[in-house]
């Protein structure tokens, strides 16, 4: 702090604001350094609406692999009915034939469906070979 002495008013203090800058500015730098600069999160893969062309959407729908949990606790791989236990090894026989960027899969709950069921899908989904799991919603079928 600086302080004048003297003049026709006496006594004045003025504040020294540039030490608090300083410090400022460093704490500014210090936490631009210590924040993430990307998120980290899951990586999701939404269907995109089907394409004018008909043909090469069929050949898609002979390749899109959709996993339907049900509020119950049942599963369906493409309208077939599984078991818990028979997920994992399908879906290896499945992307077992494929290239490796072309191991993806969509994944539908119902309305009120326990997000564990989901969530244990998901998991038994990426620990059979595919490799992005897209969440499929009502909207997304719909083409919107």
């Amino acid at each position: 702090m600086a302080m004048q002495v003297g003049g026709k008013k006496g006594a004045m203090s003025d504040p020294n604001v540039v030490p608090l800058i300083d410090v400022l500015l460093v704490l500014i730098i210090i936490f631009m350094a210590i924040t993430p600069t990307t998120p980290k999160g899951l990586h999701a893969q939404v269907p995109l609406p089907a394409p004018p062309n008909q043909k090469q959407q069929q050949q898609l729908n002979n390749r899109t692999i959709v996993v339907q949990v049900a509020q119950d606790g049942s599963l369906k791989i493409n309208q077939d009915s599984v078991t818990w236990t028979q997920l994992g090894p399908k879906l290896d026989a499945v992307f077992k034939e494929r290239a490796p960027g072309d191991r993806v899969a969509f994944i539908k709950g119902d309305k009120n469906v326990q997000f564990d069921y989901v969530a244990r899908a998901i998991d038994i989904m990426t620990s059979s070979g595919v490799e992005k799991v897209g969440l499929l919603t009502k909207k997304v079928e719909e083409g919107q």
